[in-house]
């Protein structure tokens, strides 16, 4: 139990820095966006996808990639990169088309 302490203690307290807390603060825009959908499907009754998830999901994803760019991560960095793709994909489908999220059936 103690060389757990010492592990959640170093990685957590000893190893934090503004790197770090520029991770959790990405983590928490992804989480953000995981929320944003749930209380959209729930009042909807059925899923949708509003078009704050896609914002959500660039922040989170920009600020992602720019920690793993820093933390050298090719996994991460490839990772991140192509979901910017999708996310900015997606918004561009949006103000091309002026519409309201996509719902699905």
């Amino acid at each position: 139990m103690t060389s757990l302490l010492n592990y959640l203690h170093d990685v957590f307290i000893v190893k934090f820095d503004a790197w770090v807390a520029l991770g959790f603060i990405a983590q928490a825009f992804f989480t953000m966006r995981f929320l944003v959908q749930w209380i959209a499907s729930e009042r909807a009754r059925k899923s949708v996808v509003p078009v704050a998830f896609w914002f959500f999901s660039i922040g989170g994803g920009v600020l992602l990639l720019i920690y793993a760019l820093y933390r050298r991560d090719p996994v991460f960095i490839a990772g991140q990169a192509f979901g910017l793709i999708v996310y900015f994909r997606n918004v561009y489908f949006i103000i091309l088309n002026g519409r309201a999220p996509v719902a699905s059936d």
